[in-house]
């Protein structure tokens, strides 16, 4: 299991929420449009999601 100590940390620590929809929103948010992307897999070769696309793309274009 991942520890989410990095999203406290970064997220919900320095922010005040009014509603807990806008806190599930920003957490969605954090977790899907940057954990996600930037986190390294070890199925892809511990590279980020986006890097291994941009390395794929690299290939086509050669």
């Amino acid at each position: 299991m991942e520890s989410f100590a990095t999203l406290k940390q970064e997220l919900v620590y320095h922010r005040q929420f009014q509603t807990r929809k806008e806190a599930r929103q920003d957490i969605f948010e954090y977790i899907q449009v940057w954990y996600n992307r930037k986190r390294r897999h070890s199925a892809l070769g511990y590279l980020s999601p986006e890097q291994f696309e941009n390395k794929g793309q690299c290939r086509m274009a050669a």
